[in-house]
């Protein structure tokens, strides 16, 4: 039964929980001026419906195009040095809100937490937050993956998503056996997916990524990073993901070096400063 003051309960002001004044804020002017003169050092072509890792070491850029068609990818990181330190999208979503640009960074999981990457270009920043509430780069979804897809299809196997993309590319980069390769297979970044929540039901929806050839999501690697993306099978994901029909690219990791001493003073960022007592 609806309660008489219903509507005032609805109307309290809501709260921002991690008020982000006092966040270290990356130096986007020192990026900024690297980035003006940057060596190409390596690449690497993740196929249309497969995953690649890729290294970068601290102080270098790396870049994710599109390169033939519309296309999203999902994203992995981990500290090269330590696997068990990884990108925390929750997190990350908590400081930064649902989906990241610009001057916003990838955080680490506990007990780390610390800026693993930071963002320093984004060709789709013009998009913003469209009218059905959708935008692009989302820290909301997780990544498509088998176990879901057997829970609402009966059972059906299906290995041709992002989660056994990623479970494979890292199993044959670390030459680990899958089942011990999985453990390390975290929550994403959506690079170029168009995602929100539906205002009637708050559902999670997909639309078309406006993402085109020559389109680009570029970071700053913070530390030493071990990087696997997935093309996603879902293509643009206009109409599902998970798919054999949908029609998907290639995307393009690539890889540069600042000029020497261009990062002068420069540190990787340190982890947390609690010291992991947990009280009483």
């Amino acid at each position: 039964m609806k309660p008489d003051d219903a509507d005032a309960r609805r109307a309290i002001q809501p709260v921002i929980c991690y008020p982000v004044e006092t966040l270290p804020t990356p130096d986007m002017s020192l990026y900024s001026d690297v980035r003006r003169d940057l060596t190409k050092t390596d690449e690497c072509l993740v196929p249309a419906r497969g995953a690649r890792c890729f290294s970068v070491p601290a102080g270098h850029f790396f870049r994710i195009s599109s390169v033939e068609g519309s296309q999203v990818g999902d994203l992995n990181l981990h500290n090269a040095n330590d696997l068990s330190e990884k990108f925390f999208s929750g997190k990350t979503r908590a400081l930064h809100g649902t989906h990241i640009t610009t001057g916003h960074r990838m955080w680490s999981c506990f007990p780390f937490l610390r800026p693993m990457a930071t963002i320093t270009h984004d060709t789709l920043d013009w998009y913003g937050i469209d009218a059905f509430g959708g935008s692009v780069h989302d820290v909301i979804g997780t990544r498509c993956d088998p176990y879901t897809h057997a829970l609402l299809s009966g059972g059906a196997q299906y290995h041709h998503c992002c989660h056994s993309n990623l479970t494979r590319s890292l199993a044959h980069h670390l030459d680990l056996p899958r089942d011990a390769a999985e453990t390390y297979v975290h929550d994403v970044l959506n690079v170029f997916m168009c995602t929100g929540f539906t205002r009637d039901t708050g559902q999670y929806f997909m639309k078309a990524s406006p993402v085109r050839p020559g389109d680009y999501l570029e970071f700053f690697a913070e530390i030493d990073l071990l990087g696997n993306l997935s093309a996603c099978p879902g293509g643009d994901c206009s109409s599902e993901h998970s798919s054999d029909a949908a029609a998907c690219h290639p995307l393009l990791v690539e890889i540069f070096s600042p000029k020497p001493d261009a990062l002068s003073g420069w540190t990787p960022p340190a982890p947390t400063s609690y010291d992991r007592t947990h009280g009483d």
